[in-house]
């Protein structure tokens, strides 16, 4: 191969890795705003009685918000193609509002110092499970489908467990959480980075794949979030 074919192909190599860094960027910011969004109007709800009241002593209410969030989020998956990013990156954060009300409760049973102690905990393993699915070379393909059946039946064991209360099951989801959700910060953190596409920075398609990876991660981030409060919140 020519040394100017060496050049070149260098160069792509280069512009490709600044496209891929720009875009995992922007996914992180968007993420890191949801996150905030959460924590602030969670504070703010856990402040004012008023709002507490009406959330926890109204199970309509209470199982209302976590419906309306489910469907925030299967309409933004299913609807982004047909939307414009300004719609898409609303709806992101709108979901990401929802979460605030609903995890307003969490500053009531457990005290602010473990809440804060587990965020830190979380963003931790969190930033290490993400740099590592973003540098290595392996692929984690398999990985991640392991993870997602393993999510499958976690949520089936939970929803199950909701009704017919076990301690040692409680334990067993929130451990195996734990393992799930780190296994798929890698893996979501490598999809991302691989389904970029390249060349079409600055997009509106650009726009909304990284409001799609931001959810992506968020989620992870959230869940992780709340099976490592399982362990580290302590109670009032």
């Amino acid at each position: 191969m020519k040394a100017e074919e060496l050049t070149e192909e260098r160069i792509k190599i280069e512009q490709i890795k600044t496209e891929q860094a720009h875009f995992i960027t922007k996914v992180y910011g968007w993420m890191c705003l949801a996150l905030i969004i959460t924590g602030l109007v969670a504070m703010w709800v856990a402040s004012e009685q008023s709002l507490i009241n009406a959330i926890i002593e109204n199970r309509l209410v209470f199982y209302g918000l976590l419906i309306a969030e489910i469907l925030c989020v299967v309409y933004l998956v299913s609807i982004i193609q047909k939307i414009s990013s300004q719609t898409a990156t609303l709806l992101f954060l709108l979901y990401a509002a929802l979460n605030g009300l609903t995890f307003s409760i969490f500053f009531l049973i457990y005290t602010t110092n473990s809440i804060a102690s587990t965020f830190f905990i979380t963003s931790g393993t969190f930033g290490v499970m993400s740099i590592y699915g973003y540098y290595t070379k392996t692929d984690l393909t398999t990985v991640g489908n392991l993870a997602y059946m393993g999510l499958t039946g976690l949520i089936i064991a939970s929803i199950v467990n909701l009704f017919f209360y076990n301690d040692i099951m409680y334990w067993v989801t929130t451990y195996a959480g734990i393992l799930i959700f780190v296994a798929l910060t890698a893996y979501d953190t490598q999809k991302i980075k691989e389904l970029n596409v390249i060349g079409d920075e600055g997009t509106e398609e650009d726009k909304k794949e990284a409001i799609m990876g931001a959810l992506s991660l968020y989620l992870d981030f959230i869940n992780l979030f709340l099976k490592l409060l399982r362990l580290f919140g302590k109670r009032k």
